[in-house]
């Protein structure tokens, strides 16, 4: 599941292959505001098939909360 969201973040927020994913929050870059935030929320639902509810859409800050939220929702690895 990692490597696809990895590939899910870097898709949507257009990052450079070499950028660290896993780091990056909410607002760290310029490509993660609030515009591309629910572009990466709709990219994320559409590769997993899930939907996030308003709570999670709003609480989702970094790829690790990412991965939490997934594996919340049944995603395995």
């Amino acid at each position: 599941m990692n490597d696809r969201l990895r590939a899910v973040f870097v898709d949507a927020l257009q990052l450079d292959d070499d950028v660290d994913v896993e780091s990056l929050k909410y607002r760290d870059i310029e490509a993660w505001d609030s515009v591309g935030h629910m572009a990466l929320i709709a990219a994320i639902e559409d590769e997993f098939d899930v939907q996030f509810e308003t709570e999670q859409v709003i609480d989702m800050s970094s790829f690790k909360v990412a991965v939490d939220m997934l594996k919340g929702l049944g995603v395995s690895e």
